[in-house]
């Protein structure tokens, strides 16, 4: 590709990875109460910007060893240890002390916990709550289709319910061999089922070999589950060991890609190359509450 930096990406694709004080002085108050991000785990290339602007971070309950090996993802897959029951703790006075607005909670999969890790999740959003006023979005795993787990989570009412998909249909078996496209769907669909009042979000990310007839009919399949938000970012491959590029979008395309998946219904959506699940969701739930669109 012409035009390439000697990162060997798209002009486009600026990452900025020096980390300044704030961002040392956030990962040291991390590891000093023995939590994790997944903004580290996945290399995340908003994450100066995060740590050291924004102060916000979306935290990885349950660890950070993962029972599955998806190809896109650089979290360990190794055998996890017991859930730390300080955890939930832990992460609340972390919020209440950082004067977070809005809290991301996530996980890595947890297969080998007999509920997935949802209560766990319902344990940290009680934390939260009660030693702050943030609202509070989860971005959980399929739970293996367990619906009670699922129902277990949406019981807890967090104000934001996120399930990601992504990727289309036809490239699961390559990108996230141990998942499933149509489990995944009706996990989303089941979000809505629980509780109409809790807002459904998913995501994707697209430089996987995708078609745009595969990605219309993806968005087609999140407008019938009726999800309330979703998010487009461009993959950006890890390391070596995980699947490689195919494409680069570019502005041009995730705007264009935006406008269809507003034309699908899909009332919040927010694409751009460097979008993430969790980026801006504190913005993206201030636009919500005041009955605005993302622009």
């Amino acid at each position: 590709m012409k035009n390439e930096n000697r990162r060997h990406l798209p002009d486009w694709i600026k990452i900025d990875f020096r980390h300044n004080e704030n961002v040392l002085d956030l990962k040291r108050d991390l590891r000093n109460r023995k939590l994790y991000t997944v903004c580290e785990e996945a290399r995340c290339p908003n994450m100066s910007e995060c740590f050291g602007k924004k102060k916000t971070a979306t935290f990885m309950i349950l660890g950070d060893k993962c029972t599955r090996n998806c190809r896109f993802c650089n979290v360990r897959h190794e055998k996890p240890a017991d859930p730390d029951i300080d955890e939930p703790g832990n992460i609340a006075s972390m919020v209440r002390d950082l004067e977070l607005s809005h809290v991301v909670l996530t996980s890595v999969t947890r297969d080998d916990l007999p509920d997935g890790g949802a209560g766990h999740f319902v344990n940290t959003i009680e934390c939260v709550r009660r030693l702050s006023g943030a609202t509070v979005e989860v971005l959980t795993p399929d739970f293996s289709g367990d619906v009670s787990a699922r129902r277990l989570v949406s019981d807890a009412e967090p104000e934001i319910y996120n399930h990601n998909m992504e990727t289309v249909r036809e490239l699961y078996s390559i990108v996230r061999p141990e998942a499933d496209y149509a489990r995944s769907l009706e996990f989303l669909k089941g979000i809505k089922n629980d509780n109409r009042n809790v807002l459904s979000k998913s995501g994707i990310m697209v430089g996987f070999g995708e078609t745009e007839d595969q990605l219309k009919k993806l968005l087609n399949d999140l407008a019938e589950a009726e999800i309330d938000i979703f998010t487009c970012g461009q993959y950006l491959r890890p390391s070596k060991l995980n699947a490689e590029v195919s494409e680069y979008k570019t502005e041009e395309w995730f705007e264009r890609f935006r406008d269809t998946a507003l034309s699908f219904g899909i009332k919040y959506v927010f694409s751009s190359p460097f979008t993430r699940s969790s980026y801006n969701a504190a913005e993206i739930m201030n636009i919500i509450c005041k009955g605005e669109q993302i622009g």
